[in-house]
């Protein structure tokens, strides 16, 4: 059973409990987000992982490039064994680039979620050789962050996912994160700075 930390919205430590408990009583915990971005000349494209259909939340959605739970016992440091468990990536958390923690809530069923995400970015230095969690994850695909960031705002009804096809998909195939989260993972990432294509 995975032990988590238990937190005050300041991110203050009040325990730890199972992750089960946690998400039924609603408590504040710790997760890792890393967003993968590959930047192509004047387009910079966004990764997302496609979960598996067996999953227990949210199967076979796009979400998060990787992401997880810190256990009671990790730091964020750790949250890196995500990007290799689920993506088959090494990657040294040095090379992470930090954007802060975003807290957010969400309501699923019986799941309360509270987390206090650190969030991170890393910039793909070449066109990555993906090995797959096949439990977790059943593929990877990208999408120019500028439409995604229109998807997200209602500003268009549908975007181009590029991976092993090409595909065209609306909202209701991403994991359904509050909205103040992606508009402050766009703020934090500079899409109304030098990201900004066009």
């Amino acid at each position: 059973m995975e032990y988590l930390k238990v937190l005050d919205e300041k991110g203050r430590m009040l325990g730890t409990a199972s992750r089960d408990e946690i998400h039924e009583k609603g408590w504040w915990h710790e997760t890792f987000h890393c967003w993968m971005i590959e930047e192509q000349e004047r387009r910079v494209f966004l990764y997302f992982q496609l979960r598996s259909a067996s999953k227990k939340d949210y199967p076979d959605l796009y979400d998060i490039t990787s992401a997880g739970h810190l256990l009671a016992d990790e730091t964020p440091e750790d949250g890196v064994r995500e990007i290799e468990e689920e993506l088959g990536l090494k990657v040294a958390f040095q090379d992470l680039e930090p954007l802060g923690v975003i807290p957010w809530t969400s309501s699923s069923g019986t799941i309360i979620d509270r987390e206090l995400a650190h969030v991170f970015l890393y910039r793909l230095p070449r066109q990555p050789d993906f090995v797959f969690q096949e439990e977790e994850v059943a593929g990877v695909v990208k999408a120019d962050i500028n439409e995604f960031q229109e998807l997200i705002l209602g500003d268009r009804s549908s975007i181009q996912l590029l991976g092993e096809t090409r595909t065209c998909t609306d909202l209701s195939r991403f994991v359904p994160h509050p909205k103040a989260y992606y508009a402050e993972l766009f703020k934090r990432i500079g899409l109304s700075g030098s990201l900004r294509s066009g």
